[in-house]
């Protein structure tokens, strides 16, 4: 098929750095697929009325953007084929000939006359679809081949440990499973995002989207639940039930279906366990761990919890070998590949370890874990409860940081830790001192440790 368009340079291939010239080879595409593309929406797009019109409709159903054309001048069109669509305006070559002249942009393709050529050299609009999907497999092809160059460039940099190489590698491959090939255009403007807002606004206000809960309705109800890419950090001194205040979270929150990953560096697997059968089962926690303090009842609600409940319930447990935050974030990148992820929760954050330079600060260790996680809750598009200890003063261990990362900060306090006779005996107070959704408050419910939960005080 003819191309006739003015030359266009392009870069040394990706992963031929270092080769001869001579011997440098040109990443996948099909020059051919990519105008067929183009001809086939210049053909279809004119009339919405036209039986053709469903080829120009299923042709961006497939996704297609772009920034997956191998040639910079299809990628330029193909940006006003789309403008002019969602603006509502006819799409044709005379209409997109106008757009691309009034952006300045109609002699970089080739001009008028190289619309013509495309449309000319599509055998049927019928296949569009299938010439879309050529392109973006090329494009798909070239992302691999981006992402194995940085993991190459990586290797041989001697930069980071074992641990921060294999975390590099991860995030390529888990970038290339995905089919995630970057971002390619521009970030869209406002008026781009309005119509999307309304309809995300809407559905906030009739109660339709809202976040993960945390398993108590005022809590939820001030926060908006857990939200995805943010971080909520859960504080207490030692002894409280911060471990078991966010267990119950993770289990309330797979209940509803969303995929969870507790990762504790405390407790082993088969204490987890036990936490939650106590808690689901309203077993007393020492029955469980002590040798015949199971009656035939317990036993049988031990056996009925398999049933409903452990083996339909979305919950990864996840004990790390080692206590690094790239073994966390490992695992929950390998979760977020098999079925997604929705909540992951680590037990504690000051536990957990960063290659760390001699002269590192705790302050400073402790604030690059939470940067992590936060990045991890951006990167796979998940929400992150971290817990953290407080001192002896009532303050958050290395706190300013934790906060800024944090999108909500929840201290747990109960009045009885140390007044026994105290009045409000089996009362714990969420106090919340940040929350990007809503105003800070205070929430009170009810400790039922001996059962390893906590619980909304209408419940009592």
């Amino acid at each position: 098929m003819s191309t006739n368009v003015p030359a266009q340079h392009h870069d040394t291939a990706v992963g031929d750095r270092g080769r001869d010239p001579g011997f440098t080879r040109v990443p996948p595409n099909d020059l051919d697929a990519e105008q067929s593309v183009i001809g086939s929406l210049l053909l279809s797009g004119s009339n919405k009325a036209s039986p053709s019109y469903r080829y120009f409709a299923e042709i961006l159903e497939t996704g297609i953007a772009a920034g997956e054309y191998y040639r910079p001048a299809h990628q330029t069109i193909h940006r006003a084929v789309c403008e002019l669509h969602e603006a509502g305006e006819p799409v044709d070559v005379i209409t997109v000939a106008d757009a691309l002249s009034r952006r300045g942009e109609l002699s970089l393709v080739g001009g008028a006359g190289y619309l013509h050529t495309c449309v000319q050299a599509v055998p049927t609009a019928a296949n569009g679809p299938h010439y879309a999907e050529i392109v973006r497999a090329k494009a798909y092809r070239r992302t691999v081949i981006e992402s194995a160059q940085r993991i190459i460039d990586y290797a041989y940099s001697e930069i980071g440990d074992e641990g921060e190489v294999r975390d590099q590698v991860e995030r390529q491959l888990t970038g290339i499973v995905a089919g995630i090939p970057g971002l390619h255009e521009a970030p869209p403007a406002v008026g781009d995002l309005y119509l999307g807002y309304i309809a995300d606004l809407e559905d906030i206000q009739t109660g339709k989207h809202v976040g993960l809960t945390y398993g108590f309705a005022d809590l939820d109800a001030i926060t908006s639940g857990m939200h995805p890419a943010n971080v909520t950090v859960i504080a207490a001194a030692s002894g409280i039930g911060k471990s078991t205040l966010a267990l119950n979270a993770a289990v309330a929150a797979a209940k509803t279906g969303a995929t969870v990953m507790f990762s504790s560096l405390e407790m082993s697997a088969t204490e987890l366990m036990q936490k939650i059968t106590a808690a689901e089962g309203k077993i007393a926690l020492h029955h469980l761990t002590h040798q015949g303090g199971l009656t035939p009842d317990g036993w049988e609600t031990v056996k009925r919890l398999g049933t409903e409940l452990f083996r339909s319930l979305p919950l990864r447990v996840y004990r790390p070998d080692g206590a690094a935050l790239h073994d966390i974030a490992s695992a929950a990148r390998a979760c977020a590949r098999d079925g997604g992820l929705a909540l992951l929760v680590v037990d504690y954050l000051q536990l957990v370890e960063v290659e760390q330079s001699r002269n590192i600060t705790r302050e400073q260790a402790v604030a690059a874990v939470s940067r992590g996680l936060k990045n991890l809750s951006v990167d796979l598009d998940c929400h992150v409860i971290a817990l953290s200890q407080l001192n002896d003063d009532g303050l958050m261990r290395e706190s300013r940081a934790i906060k800024n990362d944090a999108s909500t900060v929840i201290k747990v306090e109960r009045p009885d830790a140390d007044d026994k006779e105290s009045a409000r005996a089996g009362e714990v107070d969420l106090v919340i001192e940040k929350n990007r959704f809503g105003p800070t408050a205070r929430v009170t419910v009810a400790a039922q440790l001996h059962y390893s939960r906590f619980v909304d005080m209408a419940h009592t």
